[in-house]
This record gives structure tokens, sequence and C-alpha cells, in this order.
């Protein structure tokens, strides 16, 4: 028999997400990859009737329960906080996920597709993203997950799903770590971000420049520079306090971001470094822009 709500949270499965965000950030194909897990999920369901939906997924035995919200209804935030608050009263534990992307990516997705954004009326589409950046403004501060899917297609972002919700680490902390470049910009969704840009540029390497941080020849240069095994060190130190720390405020789920210039060299392989070092977290480890100079 399917685990209730409450023993499906015992063992690390939330016992409700509730997937929002911005429209055409991947809210779909976000709930296609619960489903993938066997999970039940409903599209644009109103807040106010998350609490009946999780009684009848206890009494259907379904193993894990999703609502896509729409976030365009009026009172969409005070409604939403409403329904948590109800659900936390009852000891049941909902996750929030929030879904969004670059105001540039959302614009070439909703021409690639020909469609209009939900929210520009009569004006253009970049006026329909701001109106609904603003409307989700608030959510966006109360979720408990971040995502941002400028760099990710359909097959990622359906790992990264499944990474956060296979519930086969019971009640630990799951890390995300992943490099990239700063000329890209820093990942949204970070909670903690680290510069590698004080480290010599293997780039300026002849023989390392079309290499990568996966690469041993750059990884050995990296990590054998002044002040990089420093770092570890240190960077480790501060991670044994704080990751207990967000453990203890009920965070589960935190993103590590690693930066250079690029994206390539530095940050790539201080990121596997930092996740070897870890040991035996539940770590994945992602690097945003490798490939893209």
């Amino acid at each position: 028999m399917t685990e209730p709500a409450s023993a499906r949270a015992a063992h690390g499965v939330p016992d409700i997400v509730i997937i929002t965000g911005m429209s055409g950030a991947g809210r779909s194909t976000a709930a296609n990859a619960l489903e993938d897990l066997g999970w039940y999920v409903v599209d644009n369901l109103p807040p106010a009737l998350l609490p009946t939906m999780l009684d009848l997924a206890d009494r259907a035995s379904l193993p894990g329960v999703a609502a896509i919200i729409d976030a365009r209804s009026a009172g969409f935030s005070t409604d939403l906080k409403s329904a948590i608050a109800a659900l936390a009263a009852r000891g049941v534990s909902p996750q929030v996920v929030f879904l969004e992307a670059s105001e540039r990516t959302l614009v070439q997705r909703f021409e690639n597709v020909r469609r209009p954004h939900p929210m520009q009326d009569l004006g253009t589409i970049t006026e329909g993203i701001s109106a609904e950046r603003d409307l989700l403004r608030e959510v966006r501060g109360d979720s408990d997950i971040v995502l941002d899917t400028s760099s990710l297609n359909v097959h990622q972002l359906r790992s990264r799903m499944h990474a956060y919700f296979a519930g086969d680490s019971a009640g630990t902390l799951r890390l995300n770590i992943v490099s990239f470049g700063f000329k890209y910009g820093v990942p949204v969704d970070a909670d903690l971000v680290a510069d590698l840009r004080f480290l010599p540029n293997p780039h300026w390497v002849p023989s390392l420049q079309p290499l990568t941080g996966l690469d041993a020849g750059v990884r050995d240069y990296v990590l054998a520079q002044q002040g990089a095994e420093e770092f570890l060190d240190a960077y480790l130190k501060v991670l044994e306090v704080s990751l207990p720390g967000f453990e203890r405020e009920g965070k589960r789920y935190v993103t590590l971001a690693v930066g250079c210039t690029g994206g390539k060299h530095r940050s790539v392989a201080i990121a596997e470094q930092i996740a070897a070092r870890l040991g035996d977290r539940d770590i994945t480890v992602s690097h945003r822009d490798l490939g893209r100079e």
C-alpha cells in the first residue's frame, strides 16, 4: 500500500509540491517530471483547493501529489499563503517550487511557439513578463526552491526535478553545486556564491586553453595555484557551519554557485573538488556555462 502523506514526509518526500512561477519557465515540464516518478499532478488548481486535493490523494493512496498553480488569478499571493497555513496547521509540509527565466529567454520561448504572453494584453511580450514578475515577487521570496531554467533544456529540467523529489535520501539536505561564468551572470537561484577569479586563469596557458576544468591538466594547474587549497579548506569550514544551519531552518535544497570569468576552467575544477570533499552528502554537480564560449 502506498504511504500516506505523513509517511512520505518521513522518507524525504514532501507531502505536496506546489509548482508556480513565470509563464514560459517550464512549469509543465516540471510537472511532467513528477508524473515520471508516479506522482499525481493537477494543473491550474485554485490555492484554496490544496487541502481538499491532499485529502483525496491520501484516500486514494497516491504516491505523491503536486499542483501547478496559475499565479495570474486575483488574490493569488494571499490565497496561496492561506492555503499553505491551513496545510501547516494539519502538520502537512508543502514545498513550493518557483520557476523563472531571464527576460531574453522567455521572449525567445514565446516567439518560438508564436503565442502571446498571457499578461501582455494589447502590449508587448516584455510588458507581460514585467507585469507577471511584479505580481509574483512576494511568492518568489517565500518559495522553498527558486529554479532558473534559462540555461536548462527539457531533459536537464526533468533531471533537476528528479534529483529534488525522487525521495531516495530521506530527510537530508540536498546540494546542487553549479559552476558558472560571471560574464554570463550569477545564477539567480544561488544560495551561496564563491568567486574564483582571484586564481590565475588557465585560459592564458596555451596548452590548457582548449581544455576544461574536467580535465586533469586544468584541475592540477588550478589546485597548484597559491590560495587554491587554502580557499577550499576555508570554504568547507564555512559549509560545516552553514549547511547544518540551513537544515535547522527547514531548508531542504541549497544551491552553491562557484564562478570564474567564463565558467570553463577554474569554477569547474573547484566545483568538482567541493563535491568530492563534501563526502557522502546528497549532491548534484552541473556546469552551467561549459561549452558556451
